[in-house]
């Protein structure tokens, strides 16, 4: 992918290095490890640990900041080329619809973060708040999609980012409260399809701002689809079940099946059109 000589964007906040007090969650491993299956995909986090305690006096360990690595700087510097191209992207959409697109914060943040959304883990991943409108991730995350998920490359690193600011998009757009209303109408397997259905979209999206970006600024070379391709085959609900309990149950998927996630971000970068990604209308997504 070529990044190196794109605008960096302005909208990064660097918590690297602070210290929380880590509050005492309820619910043990089962929480931690179903959090991971939810969030590592683009979900809101906050669902899974509202039932908080006292935070502990001890405060949550994290590396001081003048121990960063060159290679974290340089990944710092790429998710900010990456975040200010998916805000020339879909600032320009958001103009033909005669609307203006606010853009999101990012932020960097290392071994646990307070967001509007609560206190979070980094072992849950990448996550976006639609409280307080910003994406948050600890680019160590980045060192798991490589090793653990065997989907290594920058096109798939930048698609981890497309995904999420799919999530800011659709809370511009009143499609994320609008599910949110009609999860609250319905049972636990139906919110699961519509929670399903809105990871897709934040597919789709993504691979509107690579089609857009690559048609604007050339920066897709030869192999970037395959990763951002294989990046979302493995981190399907159907994949990470099969390897995390050595079965597979639909019903209970949030964020869609790898072949799933690989269609619509394949439908989002060939049509460069977000009325393409109307998951809601479709009668087998």
């Amino acid at each position: 992918m070529r990044w190196e000589f794109g605008r960096r964007s302005t909208n990064v906040e660097d918590r690297r290095g602070s210290r929380l007090s880590a509050p005492v969650v309820g619910g043990g491993i089962g929480a931690i490890i179903l959090s991971v299956i939810v969030t590592l995909l683009g979900g809101d986090p906050s669902v899974l640990w509202e039932q908080q305690q006292a935070p502990s006096d001890r405060p949550y360990p994290e590396s001081p900041q003048t121990q960063r690595s060159a290679t974290s700087d340089r990944m710092a510097d790429f998710v900010s080329v990456v975040l200010a191209d998916t805000e020339d992207t879909w600032q320009s959409l958001f103009r033909q619809r005669g609307q203006t697109y606010v853009e999101p914060k990012l932020v960097l943040y290392s071994g646990a973060v307070q967001s509007a959304c609560g206190f979070t883990r980094s072992a849950v991943g990448p996550f976006y708040c639609p409280a307080d409108q910003k994406l948050y991730i600890d680019l160590s995350f980045y060192q798991d999609l490589k090793n653990r998920y065997q989907a290594p490359g920058d096109f798939a690193q930048a698609y981890v980012i497309a995904h999420e600011v799919g999530h800011h998009v659709q809370n511009l757009m009143g499609i994320s409260n609008q599910v949110q209303s009609m999860q609250r109408q319905v049972d636990r397997v139906q919110a699961n399809q519509l929670s399903v259905r809105q990871e897709l979209q934040a597919d789709c999206f993504a691979g509107i701002w690579a089609h857009h970006a690559n048609r604007s600024r050339q920066i897709l070379e030869q192999g970037d689809v395959e990763e951002a391709l294989n990046a979302a085959s493995s981190i399907g609900d159907d994949r990470l079940q099969r390897q995390g309990r050595g079965y597979v149950t639909p019903e209970s998927f949030t964020h869609g099946s790898s072949a799933q996630r690989v269609r619509w971000f394949q439908r989002g970068i060939q049509t460069g059109n977000p009325a393409q990604c109307n998951t809601f209308a479709a009668a087998n997504p």
